[in-house]
């Protein structure tokens, strides 16, 4: 939700603060881009801004056009819409205080109608229908009745606002400097060499510095050319970590690929070998992560995964894993339905929580409530200093490294390993697998980069299947075991790029009713189980591909290398390498990963930014 950025610079530096501000909202554009906007002020202390409806290039076009003063400070927005359609008066930054205060804001202000009527009351006149212009004039009004203190004044606001939001903002009468507040919703700030920098996520940043500093729940922060200071929504001073962002920009660019998400298809063989690498050493699994809550871990009597869309389908593929190596019960839930239903929860209860971004909001809020009722909680996360890890009491990051495409697909594959590496490690505590059988799951386990990488050479045949099916309006996928994620996983691709009908089921499912879509010609994915697997799964599926095609349904069956038996019922087969049955799901997902992007790409669709989503959500 909604991408920010912030900059100061020290004399020396260049008037560059438009540069720097364009910079970092180009690469934090996947965080929303219904609109987009700058403010700046120059050494004269001049406020100038410009804002645009529609994608940044709008903005970008219009500034060469009627180029802005520039300066050494300034904010930039680009917008996911909220509270009010995406037009140029809805776009940020807001002004108030006759043009001299300008601020942009991330998230919801809940009780925003009635601090609106009491600024209109006082004769206030609103140029928006959003919230975010009611803080602009809030923060105005405390700064003129406060002397003139732009932090200060930002302080009392926040704390009469209800909600999520991050918050900065600049005046004209205080060049040099930017002033930021959060809660519930994403705010890092980069130290750079005579310069300061602040973001919604390291991004926004990541062209100009490394070192990176985390900003906490009801935090407050100013950044001056030399200096950063943070207090809480009380005004007193906050001790700060600083930490190094393990990548570069070029991770953050396209690097010749069409698009950001057939880069990141590419990188998932990367993603996992990076979420292995340490961990998995020697035939034995070492997360040194986990060290502080060793204890704990050998005491949980149950396991409840909260996540949301595509990490909630890695849960499931964690809970089938979990189980199976260490023997716990795992429930996987759907983080925004958690906490309403009161759950029963102790301190021998662990809480895995599962989220690439580390500010989903609705997963956020779950990890308070869960640590109020007394729960161990561990996240999966592949953001460094976001919110989530730091509400946790353990943390295992994937290195996945940038995500930027909205659509997830190497931070799936990532979250599966994560999960896959925390079920061998709860089995070497628990002791209910062997040394033996755990170098046995480990060597498989680090086979499977590879055979992604063999999955992504074998690719075109998928590129053409999509291109066949572009008028396509409904697509089913069905799955057993940990087939049944990858299905929900598959249909949620192609609703989120493609914008057609699509569902995933479990296939024994099928004739309990699902059974009745199937209509000639009606497209059926079926993941095929392993023949190999002693559950015996995979005459079943073949018996649901032949029900399925006597009703007249066209098959693709993805099913692994010299799988006879299901060639005579499928129409078409995609083989995937051979795999131990639990990590054939990371390689099967990557075939419908690719044709979701491709029958989106085949519609003429922006497979980066579809529409009406953004990446990370941080609004309940």
């Amino acid at each position: 939700m909604c991408g920010i950025v912030g900059y100061v610079g020290e004399v020396g530096l260049g008037e560059r603060s438009v540069e720097v501000l364009l910079g970092g909202l180009k690469r934090l554009e996947y965080r929303g881009y219904d609109s987009a906007g700058v403010a700046v002020i120059d050494a004269d202390g001049r406020l100038d801004s410009r804002k645009k409806a529609g994608k940044l290039k709008m903005l970008i076009d219009d500034l060469e056009a009627t180029p802005l003063v520039d300066g050494r400070t300034g904010i930039g927005h680009t917008r996911w819409a909220t509270h009010g359609g995406p037009t140029d008066s809805n776009a940020h930054p807001h002004l108030a205080d006759d043009g001299r205060l300008a601020l942009i804001h991330n998230g919801i202000i809940e009780n925003f109608s009635e601090l609106k009527a009491e600024l209109v009351s006082e004769g206030v006149e609103f140029q928006s229908e959003t919230d975010s212009e009611v803080a602009a004039h809030l923060v105005a009004r405390a700064y003129r009745a406060g002397g003139g203190d732009l932090a200060e004044a930002l302080r009392m606001v926040v704390n009469t606002l209800h909600g999520a939001f991050t918050l900065l903002v600049v005046h004209a009468d205080q060049p040099g400097l930017v002033v930021g507040a959060r809660r519930n919703s994403p705010l890092v700030v980069g130290l750079g060499d005579g310069e300061n920098f602040m973001g919604s996520d390291v991004a926004a940043f990541i062209a100009h510095t490394r070192r990176a500093m985390s900003i906490g729940q009801d935090q407050l922060v100013s950044i001056r050319p030399d200096s950063v200071e943070v207090v809480d929504f009380e005004g007193r001073p906050v001790e700060t970590t600083e930490f190094e962002v393990d990548w570069d920009a070029s991770a953050a660019d396209k690097g010749g690929w069409s698009s950001f998400m057939a880069k990141e298809i590419s990188e998932e063989p990367e993603a996992v070998a990076n979420t292995l690498l340490g961990r998995a050493v020697d035939g034995a699994v070492t997360l040194t992560d986990l060290d502080g809550v060793r204890e704990q871990l050998l005491t949980v009597d149950r396991v409840i995964v909260i996540a949301c869309g595509t990490a909630a389908y890695a849960g499931i593929l964690g809970k089938y894993a979990i189980e199976q190596w260490a023997r716990i019960p795992v429930e996987v839930e759907l983080a925004h339905e958690f906490r309403y239903r009161d759950p029963v929860l102790d301190a021998r209860t662990l809480v895995v929580s599962i989220s690439q971004s580390g500010e989903t909001m609705d997963t956020l809020m779950a990890v308070k409530y869960a640590r109020e009722q007394g729960a161990q909680v561990l996240s999966i996360c592949n953001t460094q200093g976001s919110t989530i890890p730091r509400e946790s009491d353990a943390v295992i990051y994937t290195h996945a490294g940038p995500e930027v495409a909205v659509a997830s697909t190497k931070a799936f594959v990532a979250q599966g390993t994560a999960l896959f590496l925390l079920g061998l490690h709860l089995a070497t505590l628990r002791g209910t697998l062997t040394a033996e059988q755990i170098a046995e799951q480990v060597t498989d386990l680090q086979a499977i980069p590879e055979k992604i990488t063999r999955v992504l050479e074998s690719s075109d045949r998928i590129r053409t299947l999509a291109g066949w099916m572009a008028d396509t309006r409904s697509v089913l996928f069905l799955g057993r075991h940990v087939g049944y994620p990858i299905a929900l996983e598959g249909a949620l691709k192609l609703k989120e790029l493609a914008y057609i009908h699509a569902e995933g089921f479990a296939a024994g499912e099928l004739k309990h009713g699902p059974i009745a879509l199937i209509e000639p010609g009606q497209i059926v994915f079926v993941i095929v189980p392993s023949p190999r697997d002693p559950r015996s799964l995979h005459p079943k599926v073949v018996s649901n591909i032949q029900e399925i095609r006597a009703r007249g349904a066209r098959v693709i069956a993805i099913a692994e290398e010299g799988d006879a038996a299901v060639l005579p019922f499928a129409d078409e087969v995609l083989h995937i390498p051979l795999a131990a049955p639990l990590f054939e799901s990371l390689l099967a997902v990557v075939p419908l990963h690719i044709f979701g992007m491709e029958l989106a790409a085949a519609k003429g669709l922006d497979v980066d930014q579809p529409r009406n989503l953004a990446k990370s959500v941080t609004v309940e």
